[in-house]
């Protein structure tokens, strides 16, 4: 019996040892045990390689506008593991943390004594999440992002009213596949049969793939820039503006506070989204409330901003394409400024890619480290970096503080490289403000 929260993270946690276990069959078993809470849940599935965290919390924030109670399930958390199981953005409280390891721990002990083996640990808490908005808190509705790939990834029992994918990208090809094609096939595992599908995947290969599952499923698939559009996009001081059509329905000057181009294709999603979500059982979502909602979303980490004096943002980009999109809104907002990235990666992304890509930038670049298991070393970094204005430390702690308090309003300070890198990095930084006047 788990009596603490510590107890309960610890035990979770001790699933990490058995790293990844691709396919279904473990969740089925679970799921059965438990009663199929799946069956009970009306739920959003979003997939994609890049934004899903996003376009989650735009379309949480919309239909909470709409009067909606909305359970998430996102991954990674990036301060509190309870994050990663939310209810209308608050994180799931400790105790109930313990009353679900309570009710899954039994179930994988049992699982480990048959054939199946142990659930991994992103098994055991996506159990936990399914049958917590379920069983213990029901919500209205729950939008359940994907762990990994799609077609084996633990989320994938559910049965969602509608599937989206953001895009797709090179990332975990070593798990996922080396192509475009390859990797889009595993996404639109996700696709189920007579079920809306929306995508902004924009690769033709990709599209291919995803059109014929579709086919396949007898799902109607609605993509970015053919069906729905954003247009008349402007970057503002607070954020960016658009213009939304699909059909007959037309938003004009949307407008969002995260930063950068490719969010207001993660927001049109979730605009598609809500617009679908009408069309079905008891949700209505009015325009008001896909313009507030809009508006008020807010997801950690995603250009976010840490200090106007100096400048400083944090950027989640982790992979290829999420450092393009980085590079991209970095020279559309910050071509006047001084430009200092502090960079810090996990050695299996592509980072000589990666690096190679911010070399471009015409700014300084300090490379650091971080305490991870997986993480490259600063040095590791340095050497992959042609930029002839690089640096290195392996105490991020120095790096962060030596870059801020060398700056001053001619600069503009970006943390990037990993999510893990700056979910360390945000509460040293809160703590280091505090203490020093910058």
């Amino acid at each position: 019996m788990i009596e603490t929260y510590s107890e309960a993270i610890k035990w979770i946690h001790s699933r990490l040892r058995l790293g990844i276990k691709p396919g279904l069959k473990r969740m089925e078993w679970m799921m059965e045990k438990l009663g199929h809470p799946e069956s009970d849940v009306q739920f959003v599935h979003i997939g994609g390689t890049n934004g899903k965290g996003s376009t989650v919390s735009y379309l949480r924030s919309i239909l909470t506008q709409a009067g909606y109670s909305v359970g998430t399930f996102t991954s990674p958390y990036f301060e509190q593991f309870n994050e990663r199981i939310s209810v209308n953005g608050r994180p799931l409280p400790d105790e109930d943390l313990v009353k679900l390891v309570n009710i899954i721990q039994p179930l994988a002990c049992q699982l480990e004594d048959t054939e199946l083996g142990s659930p991994t640990e992103f098994e055991v808490i996506t159990a936990m999440a399914i049958y917590y908005f379920s069983r213990l808190n029901p919500q209205d509705i729950v939008i359940m992002e994907v762990g990994l790939g799609g077609r084996f990834d633990s989320t994938n029992v559910i049965k969602p009213l509608i599937s989206g994918i953001t895009n797709i990208g090179f990332d975990h090809m070593n798990i996922l596949g080396s192509t475009i094609g390859e990797i889009a096939f595993e996404k639109a595992g996700i696709i189920k049969k007579d079920t809306p599908i929306v995508t902004c995947a924009k690769q033709l290969e990709a599209l291919k793939v995803i059109k014929s599952k579709a086919v396949e499923e007898n799902a109607e698939l609605i993509c970015f820039s053919d069906d729905f559009r954003a247009a008349g996009h402007v970057s503002t001081e607070g954020g960016e503006k658009f213009d939304f059509s699909f059909k007959e329905i037309s938003y004009d000057a949307l407008e969002i506070s995260m930063v950068g181009k490719h969010q207001v294709e993660n927001a049109s999603m979730a605009v598609m989204i809500s617009i679908l979500l009408d069309g079905h059982a008891s949700f209505r979502i009015k325009e008001m409330d896909v313009r507030t909602g809009l508006a008020d979303a807010f997801w950690p980490g995603r250009m976010e901003k840490l200090s106007q004096s100096p400048l400083i943002y944090m950027d989640g980009a982790h992979n290829l394409d999420g450092i393009i999109a980085l590079k991209n809104t970095i020279q559309q907002r910050f071509s006047h400024l001084n430009k200092k990235i502090v960079f810090a990666a996990l050695k299996d992304k592509e980072i000589s890619q990666m690096i190679a890509a911010l070399d471009g930038l015409e700014g300084n670049l300090y490379f650091t480290q971080f305490d991870f298991p997986r993480a490259a070393t600063a040095m590791e970094l340095y050497e992959k970096s042609s930029s002839d204005q690089k640096t290195y430390g392996e105490d991020w702690m120095s790096v962060v503080k030596d870059v801020i308090s060398g700056s001053d309003e001619n600069d503009v300070i970006i943390i990037t490289g990993s999510l893990y890198f700056l979910s360390a990095v945000k509460p040293f930084y809160l703590q280091f403000s505090k203490n020093k006047d910058i």
